[in-house]
């Protein structure tokens, strides 16, 4: 099933774990703060929620 995520841009402090892990999903824009670019399956959003440091990547 494919998930769209989203990422709080208040909360993202830009450190790249979710470009760098998830790149087909995750960009930066012009902030250097993380954007969703893309669907993903529920495994991956799974991870990238749980990876992030910040706790701005949500379901």
């Amino acid at each position: 099933m494919a998930v769209k995520l989203t990422v709080n841009k208040d909360l993202c402090v830009g450190c790249g774990l979710c470009v760098g892990s998830y790149s087909d999903v995750f960009t930066f824009d012009a902030d250097n703060k993380a954007e969703v670019i893309a669907e993903c399956d529920d495994s991956v959003a799974e991870e990238a929620v749980a990876s992030c440091p910040a706790g701005a990547i949500s379901k």
